[in-house]
């Protein structure tokens, strides 16, 4: 995470993003990417968020998942927010 400077990222603890996801029931799953599932999320102040989970059984290891965070954090698009 060099390419990107840690205090400019929000950063949230597991607890809520479980809160948020109702404990990443299969009823919030949007999709199935390379690193595992990802999930809709509603934070307590009412914002809606996307949830991509590190699966265990991935096969892509915590480094190519770091990279694909460096990758989203560089994007900009109007529907992409972090």
């Amino acid at each position: 995470m060099s390419q990107v400077k840690l205090q400019e990222l929000l950063i949230f603890d597991f607890e809520k993003l479980a809160t948020a996801t109702n404990n990443f029931h299969l009823s919030n799953k949007l999709g199935q990417g390379g690193f595992g599932p990802v999930y809709k999320g509603k934070l307590q102040d009412g914002r809606e968020i996307a949830v991509k989970r590190l699966s265990r059984a991935s096969g892509q290891g915590l480094e190519e998942f770091m990279n694909e965070v460096v990758v989203i954090c560089k994007l900009q698009h109007r529907n992409l927010v972090m």
